[in-house]
């Protein structure tokens, strides 16, 4: 991988992370597209720790917070029933899903999960999800001559249940094309939460997933199988890129649709779809040869 190679997949990485329009996706189609190797799981993995770093960052109070209450709360009784300890549990519980399936499908997401044609459908499958569970939000926040407006959930109605069913979402975006905000954020909204209080939870959630996935995959660029010096310089421009886009990002929910969004991924899919299908572009184009 050249560095002009690692700066553009860092700055894909770092645009696309945070947005519902997957960031694995969105790096495989660019190796496509350009010619070259796909850069493989592991250069995603490993990546993605930079934009993780960012959402650390980003959110550093609120981290501090629900660590320092959680682990004062393994001692002392009287703090279980605060939000933030209980924040933590939902954090490690909804982590659950998406460790348990990444280690059992390893080989399929390194392999026939970034087959083109699988990609352009979770695109537009996804958008389609996205689309109706943001029409159903804002049905809600806005009402209508016979219906009053509904409040939306927050994040102190968070419960097991639903820390699960968001879990269990975001290991959907173990498959490239899903997304990992998307696929939670789809699966916040279609459970009644707000916009900002998915969202939130979404990155929140990434965390420990993410950087463990990172962490992992670091064995194989030890064997040789990832670049360092590429892939270190692509993984600090994500941070940077990724820091600005999850500012941007919060703003921009409280206050607009994800509409485009889900344009966007639908109108992808089906350009990549055509693609292929006029054999201007092979499923497995960019396919690395390792």
């Amino acid at each position: 991988m050249s560095w002009f190679e690692s700066f553009i997949l860092g700055l894909v990485q770092g645009l696309t992370e945070f947005l519902p329009i997957s960031s694995s996706a969105h790096l495989r189609l660019t190796a496509a597209f350009a010619g070259w190797h796909d850069p493989g799981a592991a250069f995603t993995a490993i990546t993605q720790i930079g934009t993780e770093a960012a959402v650390l960052i980003y959110f550093r109070k609120d981290i501090a917070r629900i660590i320092s209450a959680w682990s004062r709360s393994l001692t002392n009784k009287a703090l279980r029933s605060d939000h933030d300890a209980q924040m933590g549990w939902l954090v490690i519980v909804g982590s659950i899903p998406i460790g348990v399936l990444g280690i059992t499908f390893k080989d399929q997401i390194e392999g026939p999960f970034r087959d083109l044609r699988l990609i352009a459908t979770t695109l537009i499958v996804m958008g389609i999800i996205l689309g109706i569970a943001d029409r159903l939000a804002a049905r809600d926040e806005a009402g209508g001559k016979h219906r009053a407006v509904k409040v939306r959930k927050s994040l102190q109605d968070l419960g097991v249940r639903d820390g699960l069913i968001f879990g269990i979402c975001q290991a959907l975006a173990l498959v490239p094309g899903v997304s990992r905000s998307g696929a939670t954020i789809s699966g916040g909204l279609l459970m009644g939460y707000t916009r900002e209080a998915a969202a939130r939870y979404s990155f929140l959630l990434a965390i420990p997933a993410v950087l463990a996935s990172g962490v992992f995959e670091l064995k194989d660029a030890t064997e040789g199988h990832v670049s360092w010096g590429p892939t270190i310089f692509a993984t600090i421009i994500a941070f940077i890129v990724g820091y600005v886009v999850i500012a941007w990002f919060m703003k921009f929910i409280t206050t607009k649709s994800f509409m485009p969004f889900v344009v966007y991924r639908i109108l992808l899919g089906i350009a990549l779809f055509f693609l292929v299908g006029t054999d201007t572009l092979s499923p497995h184009a960019g396919e690395s040869a390792g």
